[in-house]
């Protein structure tokens, strides 16, 4: 316990005293975000905010993960090395989607084949067949981690969004990982909560920097390995044990459920229209937040809140309802709200017009 609280510390102190230093250089430099007609921001911003979580995550694990339990850790910081530089690129100077994709799929494919992080099965969902060949779960893991990936990237709209729902998911499965026995992934997951509420201190109104790529994806990369393993970790646990979850997979999807759902509404939205799935658009659950009124605090409040009402709710109820069950719960309940939600936005916007 006490090595996750140094942990959490280095990657706080180190995050919070490198970043006011990278906005300096970023601003000297012009290396800024302009405004444009898709952000929700008014100033020229810098957006290498990133690099602090990156310097404060990857220094506090590589110090204080002891030895013993340095696993396939290696894996995962050479793929975050990866994810990293990809941003970098992309924040400094817009990378093609293809080359994007491509250095994502990269670091996909170090996690799931030297680093042995994979789903093994599908785990009762669906009742669909268990008995697959290998390559097919690490096909479906590669698929899984380049969603996470993008579904924080997508997320990172408005000012703390993305680093408040970062932090929350590591914080969740960092403390089940340290009850489990999983040294690795508590260091690895308390090391993120520390450089990213350092990053939030420059990130909320007025910020004054963004994550950028290079920390959206970052952040992604991370909670894609913690909700892998927290599956798979729980699914080696003895039903008996205390820390066990009935509906594994269900309660990842819970703890993950604000970018995961937001991601596949949009996307599915899109499909709809006859769009591509990877088209800019204002349709994400942020934008419908801030056209409701709220501004980006109060909007990332509200979402934060509503998050850590599904991990309450998939915690509380995973000894009672069967997997499916659950799965539509959280399913519908989303969905129930984010219909709530766009029809007060649809409202709002005829009433203006009627008093125009």
């Amino acid at each position: 316990m006490f090595i996750l609280v140094l942990c959490f510390l280095t990657a706080f102190a180190l995050s919070y005293l490198a970043i006011p230093h990278i906005i300096k250089v970023a601003r000297d430099r012009n290396l800024c975000e302009e405004p444009g007609e898709r952000s929700s921001h008014t100033v020229s911003t810098p957006a290498l905010g990133g690099i602090g979580i990156f310097c404060g995550t990857v220094f506090a694990v590589v110090m204080w993960t002891p030895f013993q339990f340095f696993s396939n850790l290696q894996y995962i910081l050479c793929a975050l090395i990866i994810v990293f530089l990809v941003g970098l690129k992309d924040d400094l100077m817009p990378l093609q989607p293809v080359n994007k994709i491509l250095g994502q799929v990269m670091a996909a494919a170090i996690i799931v084949f030297p680093g042995g992080i994979s789903l093994q099965s599908f785990y009762g969902i669906f009742g669909l067949a268990e008995a697959l060949p290998v390559p097919v779960f690490a096909g479906i893991s590669l698929f899984v981690i380049l969603v996470f990936i993008n579904a924080f990237n997508l997320i990172d709209g408005i000012n703390g969004l993305a680093g408040s729902t970062g932090a929350l998911v590591a914080g969740v499965l960092g403390c089940w990982f340290l009850w489990a026995g999983r040294v690795e992934l508590a260091v690895l997951s308390f090391g993120l909560v520390g450089a990213v509420l350092a990053f939030l201190r420059y990130n909320y109104t007025p910020a004054k920097t963004f994550m950028g790529d290079s920390g959206s994806m970052l952040i992604g990369t991370v909670c894609a390995v913690l909700a892998i393993e927290f599956i798979t970790v729980n699914d080696s646990l003895s039903a008996s044990s205390p820390y066990y979850m009935h509906s594994g997979p269900v309660v990842a999807i819970g703890v993950m459920i604000l970018p995961l759902f937001d991601t596949l509404r949009v996307f599915l939205t899109r499909l709809f229209r006859r769009q591509s799935p990877f088209l800019a658009d204002r349709r994400h659950i942020h934008h419908l937040m801030i056209d409701l009124g709220l501004s980006h605090m109060q909007a990332t409040a509200v979402l934060t809140a509503v998050n850590v009402l599904f991990v309450t709710l998939v915690i509380a109820l995973d000894a009672v309802l069967e997997l499916h069950v659950l799965l539509a719960l959280i399913l519908g309940l989303a969905s129930a709200l984010t219909f709530w939600l766009h029809r007060s936005v649809v409202r709002r916007r005829q009433l203006r017009g009627w008093a125009a």
